[in-house]
């Protein structure tokens, strides 16, 4: 029986696929020091686990409108209104098990099949955007971030590559891996190109939003012009240690009934106990994340510091999320290393310290990089490092 090609080429998060192989490392009782996954190393607090129980024995159990239900998009109308400065109302928002589910909803929504139709994103990025494009029929066009811009879209580059075909510009700010973050005066800038193009759409993963070390967080949907063309994506996964319980948001004027009409042809709807625990971490005490973010904060003090100090290594500071992108370039070429994947495997498998390589977030630019997640103990991160250093220092050739 055949397998059909899109789904034989369809692409993968490797975060799951390397978290698999440290698992089984770990059965085997080996010792790994992970800096592989992406969520938050805290529990769910506890204020939002009771309005979940609470929802579950009221009988919150059946089915809810595809778009989600009123009392949560009513808090994030209001939720997106504050933090963003803009006007949203209910009937704009919609609701789905988690965020990344939009990436491809509203990629059906603004593409078709086979047109020639592009989706311009982030490289390195989140895997699951190039994947998305491709399985649904967008001509996927990267963006490369490169290290000497802070990670930055270069502008020129945005402009020579937009064209009458584009449809769909991929947006994340707080950057998953390089946790850069983007200043309104940079965003501006973007919108400037963007206007340009009657048929082109914004999508705007602010998944990472609330954790911001400096400055203010910054939507390009707050610039002039911009809202109407902007996909807001949102969640409570990263800043609620709310992962497993799925539950993320968009919000856009035109789109909102196309969303919950593509949510109605998969899941027909969000979890519905799981709602109300979202409303709980919106409405509710926010003092859980505040906590969160300033221990996020000192970690990546602590690596960042740490990692500059291993020879070979260069790592620049994120303003954003719970990532470092270190440059391996050096440490590659001490070690005799080919790339930054035979690095990766090599630490994993002989120094026990698990990470994810460039490889992972798409196309290779230049030189070799690492991504490390904090979101990990103090102990860890220290432990990492020093296995790190050690590993180096022992394999130079």
């Amino acid at each position: 029986m055949e397998i059909s090609e899109r789904t034989r080429t369809l692409g993968t998060e490797n975060a799951f696929v390397v978290l698999a192989e440290v698992n089984r490392l770990c059965a085997e009782g080996k010792d790994i020091v992970n800096f592989c996954i992406g969520q938050p190393d805290f529990d769910t607090p506890e204020h939002i686990k009771e309005a979940a129980i609470k929802a579950i024995k009221a009988g919150k159990t059946g089915y809810t409108p595809s778009q989600g239900i009123l009392q949560l998009r009513e808090a994030i109308a209001d939720y997106l209104s504050e933090t963003r400065k803009i006007d949203v109302k209910p009937e704009w928002v919609v609701v789905a098990n988690g965020a990344k589910p939009f990436i491809g909803y509203v990629i059906l929504s603004v593409t078709d099949y086979g047109r020639g139709h592009e989706v311009l994103y982030p490289n390195p990025g989140f895997p699951i955007y190039e994947s998305q494009i491709r399985a649904h029929g967008a001509v996927p066009v990267p963006l490369n971030l490169r290290e000497e811009n802070g990670y930055e879209i270069d502008l020129k580059d945005l402009e020579d590559k937009l064209n009458e075909r584009s449809r769909l510009l991929i947006l994340n700010s707080p950057h998953n891996p390089t946790g850069a973050v983007y200043s309104r005066r940079y965003l501006e800038q973007i919108a400037e190109i963007v206007k340009r193009y009657e048929n082109l759409w914004i999508f705007s993963d602010e998944i990472y939003s609330k954790i911001i070390y400096e400055g203010e967080f910054a939507s390009i949907a707050s610039i002039p012009e911009m809202q109407e063309r902007t996909i807001i994506v949102d969640g409570v996964s990263k800043a609620y240690a709310m992962t497993g319980w799925r539950i993320g948001f968009a919000a856009n004027e035109k789109l909102a009934k196309h969303l919950s009409r593509w949510i109605t042809n998969t899941d027909s709807c969000a979890a519905h106990p799981n709602q109300y625990a979202a409303l709980a971490a919106l409405t509710g005490p926010q003092d859980d994340t505040r906590r969160m973010v300033e221990v996020f904060r000192r970690r990546r003090d602590l690596i960042v510091d740490g990692l500059n100090s291993v020879e070979g290594i260069n790592c620049l500071k994120p303003s954003g999320a719970f990532y470092v992108w270190p440059n391996v370039t050096e440490a590659c070429r001490l070690i005799g290393a080919e790339d930054s994947e035979e690095f990766r495997r090599r630490l994993l498998y002989d120094a026990g310290v698990a990470v994810l390589s460039d490889i992972h977030f798409g196309q290779k630019i230049e030189g070799e990089h690492l991504r490390f997640s904090y979101a990990t103990s103090d102990e860890n991160i220290i432990e990492g490092v020093r296995r790190l250093r050690d590993y180096i220092s022992e394999n130079m050739r």
